[in-house]
């Protein structure tokens, strides 16, 4: 029989983080899987040092490097099990981590996909993530980032989405919503598959129990580097234009707009932020025409109301306040020295 997990990890020129993570994965409670790593024509010898050093793993090859969402669908499409578990290779897993997702999912079948406890790797008081939230501004947000870890996410609870670097999904969403969009490359296409998730009716839920120590931004040089900015501009909006219902958008117009605005604040404090922000306007510009093809056909297999939607994101944008005031909080008390 086959395992009922595949554990996908993409990888690209970055060998130094596969050790540590593919280790933790030998360590885990929950034995019912198999690891495929998706290496995307690394030139650093990372192929070659999974299969001399971990040879239990399946190593799936490609010609290029076809980003994030290439490289996942392809261990998507390599592996037939009953559930598909995405994981960054700048991880450390708890020893817990999977067997607690795949508890949370024979317990709730009404989810179709499951967040991680996100735990920051250099400093583990903070935290990373606890599940996505998507704002009525239209702007994602990573509940928990930079927190202290005072047990504010120690409960189950449905959020809107659940960020790729560790998240569980169950095999048939793809089969019905479809991959990940290959056209997003990197960054905010784990917020289009938890878009799409939500309108076809699957349920997100975030498990405190399944924890992952996370480094990020170790492909692409930090959330604050010229390509994050880029891409996440870019997908930020046409994730938007695929997903968003007319009703909720011409309601939701005022708020994207201050959005948006405030968005290019922040990242022209940085060096370059301004240029790469254009850079991705004008590839969200680019890409419109294909985009808006693919909202036709998300669109009709829509399964739920617009209210159901509008609850959601009022209390996905609750929930990111929330978190964001306590980050603020956080970061003036380091400051104190309290």
């Amino acid at each position: 029989m086959p395992p009922r997990v595949a554990v996908v990890v993409p990888n690209w020129n970055t060998r130094q983080f596969l050790g540590p993570c593919l280790i933790s994965l030998r360590r885990q409670s929950f034995r019912d899987f198999e690891t495929i790593l998706v290496d995307s024509a690394s030139t650093d010898g990372s192929v070659g040092f999974v299969n001399e050093n971990f040879p239990e793993v399946r190593t799936v090859a490609l010609r290029e490097n076809r980003g994030f969402s290439g490289a996942v669908n392809a261990g998507i499409g390599a592996s037939g099990t009953e559930f598909v578990a995405l994981l960054n290779n700048d991880t450390e897993q708890d020893p817990g981590w999977l067997g607690a997702l795949v508890r949370a999912a024979e317990r709730r079948p009404e989810a179709g996909l499951f967040a991680s406890k996100l735990v920051d790797f250099g400093d583990r008081r903070r935290l990373d993530g606890a599940g996505d939230a998507l704002r009525r501004s239209g702007l994602p947000y990573r509940l928990g980032h930079g927190e202290v870890d005072r047990g504010q996410f120690g409960r189950e609870e449905f959020v809107f989405g659940a960020c790729a670097a560790a998240a569980l999904y169950r095999r048939p969403i793809f089969e019905e919503i479809g991959p990940f969009d290959e056209d997003f490359f990197a960054y905010c296409e784990d917020g289009d598959i938890s878009f799409r998730a939500q309108l076809a009716g699957h349920r997100c839920l975030y498990v405190p129990g399944s924890v992952v120590y996370h480094i990020g931004g170790a492909s692409t040089g930090g959330k604050r580097s010229a390509t994050a900015t880029r891409l996440g501009t870019r997908n930020g909006l046409l994730l938007l234009v695929k997903n968003l219902p007319a009703p909720l958008a011409r309601s939701l117009l005022p708020s994207i707009v201050l959005g948006q605005l405030s968005r290019l604040l922040v990242v022209s404090l940085s060096p370059g932020g301004l240029r790469a922000h254009l850079e991705g306007l004008a590839g969200a510009w680019r890409l419109l025409p294909k985009m808006l093809k693919k909202r036709k056909n998300i669109q009709e297999k829509r399964r739920v109301s617009d209210a159901y939607l509008r609850e959601l994101l009022r209390r996905s944008s609750r929930l990111a306040a929330e978190s964001r005031r306590r980050r603020v909080r956080d970061a003036v008390r380091a400051r104190l020295g309290r």
